[in-house]
């Protein structure tokens, strides 16, 4: 399976982000904690080059805060700092223009060796829709100057954002890439609504999630859907779902539509548990 999703307004806009970086310190690239890997734009990586970056794995509340952990080593480890935050609660955001800071060292120390005057850092913000960019800037600049919306493709223009004084922030509008050749990534993509739901069947990605529930936090899925048993059949567990919820239809038959929707509504908002879902060995 090979997904195309590319809206001119995305290809502008890395287009845009290229030639604006020889104004900018530092790139924060935004990330789903929930999918670190697959919420990561192989064409960032491209264009951004040995350009300093630190990456943010936002929505952290929502994810398997063990697995973030296994995350951020992973990531450092491959020399690339990176932050757990959540752009909502503000967990962490107060950390992210002291370790901006960080990252620039070397070259914040040759500008003060020049006499150059301490100066907001110039950062670009980049990631794909729906990772919470607006959000974050939002929380960072403590009044909404930056329109949010709970589905992809808010922000469509370029725009410079004043930090407390010690940051200016370019915001980009959100970027995929071209076509997703791992089908995975696209799943994962979908299950946590990073992309919208008509570019794949909503059928096989919640067959994905419960796959994946199954065998990764299978006590989670029993308790919040009253799963006395978890059969193996993950229509035996649609069945389950929508008779414990009342998802009937004439002559008491399964509304299977609206029992996927309840699965993948409750997944992307934190009511079946904290999941991540993926790990830095799932990485082709």
């Amino acid at each position: 399976m090979t997904i195309q999703w590319f809206p001119g307004h995305m290809s502008k806009a890395l287009r845009q982000a290229e030639e604006k970086l020889k104004y900018v310190d530092i790139i924060l690239e935004l990330r789903d904690a929930r999918i670190p890997y697959a919420s990561s734009n192989p064409k960032i990586e491209v264009i951004i080059k040995n350009k300093p970056r630190l990456i943010l794995l936002n929505k952290a509340n929502m994810a398997d805060r063990k697995k973030t952990s296994e995350w951020i080593k992973y990531y450092e480890n491959n020399g690339v700092k990176t932050l757990d935050i959540d752009s909502i609660t503000g967990y962490h955001i107060d950390n992210i223009i002291p370790i901006s800071r960080e990252v620039l060292k070397d070259v914040l120390i040759k500008e003060k060796q020049k006499g150059i005057k301490s100066r907001p850092i110039k950062a670009m913000i980049i990631g794909i829709p729906n990772v919470g960019k607006s959000t974050l800037i939002n929380t960072l600049a403590k009044r909404k100057v930056a329109q949010t919306g709970n589905k992809p493709g808010v922000t469509k223009n370029l725009q410079w954002i004043n930090v407390k004084e010690e940051m200016m922030l370019l915001d980009t509008p959100g970027v995929l890439w071209p076509k997703f050749k791992d089908q995975f990534v696209g799943l994962r993509l979908a299950v946590t609504g990073a992309i919208k739901d008509n570019i794949l069947a909503l059928d096989d990605v919640c067959m994905f999630a419960l796959d994946f529930l199954k065998d990764n936090y299978p006590n989670e899925l029993s308790v919040r859907y009253n799963l006395e048993t978890l059969p193996d059949n993950n229509l035996d567990i649609l069945e389950q779902i929508g008779r414990n919820r009342g998802c009937l239809l004439p002559g008491n038959k399964i509304n299977y539509d609206k029992v996927i929707d309840i699965i993948l509504y409750e997944i992307r908002n934190e009511k079946i548990g904290k999941i991540t879902f993926e790990l830095p060995t799932d990485i082709k």
